[in-house]
């Protein structure tokens, strides 16, 4: 996902997006809407949550932490 598109998700959360990085804007969505801030974690690995709006992405970052 875009960060213009995340940025326009944490605005509508009521959230100011600022020069944060995608990780940390991304947790910030995920605590005000009650989730755990797990974004880039190895939680993706077992997590289960197949419909999150950040998993493709997440996964992404996962892929990427394993090859390096």
């Amino acid at each position: 996902m875009l960060m213009q598109e995340i940025r326009e998700i944490a605005r509508a959360r009521g959230l100011k997006p600022g020069k944060k990085s995608k990780a940390d804007l991304i947790h910030a969505i995920q605590e005000a809407e009650g989730n755990t801030p797990c974004f880039g974690t190895t939680t993706v690995l077992d997590c289960g949550q197949e419909g999150c709006l950040w998993r493709e992405d997440c996964l992404a970052v996962q892929r990427k932490a394993q090859a390096a």
